[in-house]
């Protein structure tokens, strides 16, 4: 079976048909494989197969948790949870006068009201993962919990329900462990399967919700014009209201607007409540994921600190304890917030504060490109005070998921959810603003070295190296690579892309519908029809050939060493080469010029200098 990227697993549910006509009673995988979707009489078989399957698996002492979202967060949280084992002889409680919760040697912080916290990281900085299952030294060792992933029948991601349930994880990452953790959970340890039955959550003891909130921009480089879109997370939480039993833990694992879980969730789910006659309170919580895709996938959920709170007491030590039994608490301690507010704006001011600290240094790439000054060896050296080492250059855009969006969430749940009407935030939208229009500089950048050959942009091939968000991922989503190929495109060049990792640029192949019709930052820019025809290319001389310009706009381990010779061979002349990642060194700079070569780069004001002594 052909392999799944982790791009296309991610991209999967707002993935248009293959081809031009997709049946409308079958689900076909990003491998090519048609399933058919389920019709209404085999609903109630999948229910009655579903609780004799619960029956055994309490009859084994085993917790129930359905994860909804068999998304790039939800397929592997899924396989986390049911990869944990007992590890009871090191569970504990919460001391609501204390503030401290026992059941790992560190313990795990509880919060009441204050500003900071101990067992949280400082940024975004990753921690060395730790492979296997949650150490414990205490416990049966037995696995505790079953796991349903649940996900809607629909033509575009029923396909993962077959996948799943055959062992086959719906994404493939760079992180080697992704596909054995869900082949060993559900054809070893069968504590593992997927449904498409929402009467499945009538089953289960922990919701774990993992449904995409989105910040749709109404115009590029305005932040403010936009919204949340929150109304698939609304009728997934209905539905949780409608069919889970009193006692059923929800778990929101979605980075949310500020205020999601109780002024959204809350409300949404109490009155299910009431209609079905239940007087209980719902027993809500929030736990935001730090999902890095890459080598340490698994991980970025399983070994790495996570913040969680709950909507009331219950609701906060049940979540703890949670998260206890099955991530690595006794590495990297939970912190427990008194509410889910705190919770969701812990994720938020976390990525902002990263997003701001690269727009803060875009200002300062003009700077040194304008004076002469290399911002790459200035940062390099203030990098040497410990207190400023995690400083990153920020290329032709931050990308991700994450950090272009979630200051928004900020800003909208300000005015929505708690309906705010003065303009308090100035510096978080304005960072998204500066990282999203980042990449058009470079494209100036890239017509300027052009002019410099005496070509215009409109009569020229550019070859950009790097699809992806990041160096040595498949990621795309929000690329820098995106803005700046739309751009050129736009200024009328013959664009060409090559990218180890990235099999299909689904941004450009599939803008029309992908990641929703009318969502494409297409919308943004005029002339970008042809960009459907884009195809990114494995073999980087056959990219290569016959190349005006070179963007080097991701540092993958496959452009960090290329010698300007062997560039220039590829291209079959000299070119204009444009550094976006400070990847290139002097001596690489020296040369390019000595072959008759034009360079330029972000925050690379020294090039000229350089240029200027090739020539005496």
């Amino acid at each position: 079976m052909a392999s799944i990227t982790d791009q296309q697993a991610r991209t999967a549910d707002q993935e248009p048909p293959i081809g031009n006509y997709q049946p409308q009673n079958v689900s076909i995988s990003p491998s090519g494989e048609s399933f058919p979707l389920p019709q209404p009489e085999d609903y109630a078989r999948e229910l009655e197969r579903l609780k004799a399957i619960v029956a055994d698996q309490r009859a084994q002492g085993r917790e129930i948790v359905v994860v909804m979202g068999l998304g790039f967060v939800g397929a592997v949280m899924a396989g986390v949870i049911a990869d944990s084992v007992d590890k009871s002889g090191k569970s504990g409680t919460c001391s609501d006068k204390s503030g401290t919760c026992s059941g790992s040697p560190e313990g795990a912080e509880r919060v009441p009201g204050s500003p900071g916290s101990t067992g949280s990281p400082q940024g975004s900085e990753r921690a060395p993962g730790v492979p296997g299952a949650p150490e414990s030294s205490g416990g049966s060792g037995e696995p505790k919990k079953f796991v349903i992933g649940m996900q809607r029948p629909s033509t575009r991601s029923f396909w993962k329900i077959p996948y799943l349930n055959r062992g086959i994880a719906p994404v493939e990452s760079e992180d080697a462990e992704v596909a054995p953790l869900i082949a060993r959970c559900v054809n070893d340890k069968k504590t593992l399967m997927a449904t498409y039955t929402f009467e499945g959550l009538s089953l289960a003891d922990v919701v774990v919700v993992d449904i995409q909130c989105d910040y749709f921009k109404e115009t590029l480089g305005n932040c403010r014009d936009g919204h949340a879109d929150i109304a698939i997370l609304e009728e997934c939480l209905a539905i949780i209201g409608e069919k889970i039993q009193p006692h059923c833990l929800v778990l929101i694992e979605t980075t949310v607007p500020p205020g999601t879980t109780e002024y959204v969730a809350y409300p949404i789910i109490k009155k299910a409540f009431e209609k079905r006659g239940i007087a209980s309170e719902p027993l809500l919580s929030h736990s935001y994921e730090r999902v890095m895709p890459g080598r340490d996938y698994v991980a970025s959920i399983r070994d790495f600190w996570r913040v969680c709170s709950g909507i009331n007491d219950t609701a906060r030590e049940r979540v703890r304890t949670f998260l206890s039994e099955i991530l690595n608490v006794e590495k990297f301690p939970l912190t427990v917030l008194d509410r889910p507010i705190e919770s969701e704006t812990c994720k938020i001011v976390e990525n902002s504060y990263r997003a701001t600290i690269l727009a803060f240094l875009h200002e300062w790439s003009l700077f040194a490109e304008r004076n002469g000054v290399d911002l790459i060896k200035v940062i390099q050296a203030i990098k040497m005070r410990p207190t400023h080492n995690n400083m990153i250059f920020p290329g032709p855009g931050i990308g991700g998921y994450c950090l272009p969006k979630d200051g928004g969430l900020g800003v909208w749940s300000y005015h929505t959810l708690m309906g705010f009407e003065d303009e308090i935030f100035k510096i978080t939208p304005l960072a998204i603003d500066i990282n999203d229009t980042r990449a058009l500089h470079a494209a100036q950048l890239v017509r300027d070295a052009l002019r410099n050959m005496g070509k215009i942009t409109a009569a020229s091939k550019v070859v950009v190296l790097g699809a992806s968000y990041r160096e040595d991922v498949g990621d795309t989503r929000y690329s820098g690579s995106e803005a700046l190929v739309r751009k050129l495109t736009e200024m009328g060049a013959e664009i060409a892309v090559h990218d180890p990792y990235v099999a299909h640029w689904w941004e450009l192949e599939k803008q029309d519908t992908y990641p929703a019709p009318g969502h494409s930052w297409a919308r943004f820019f005029r002339n970008q029809e042809k960009l459907t025809e884009i195809r990114i290319q494995q073999d980087l001389g056959a990219a290569m050939k016959g190349a005006d310009a070179v963007v080097l706009a991701v540092r993958h381990q496959a452009y960090l060493h290329l010698e300007p010779e062997k560039v220039i061979a590829m291209a079959g002349r000299p070119l204009a080469v444009i550094d976006c990642f400070g990847i290139l060194d002097d001596a690489a700079i020296r040369r390019y010029f000595e072959l008759g070569c034009e360079v330029k780069g972000l925050g690379r004001g020294h090039v000229k200098r350089i240029k200027d002594e090739t020539k005496k």
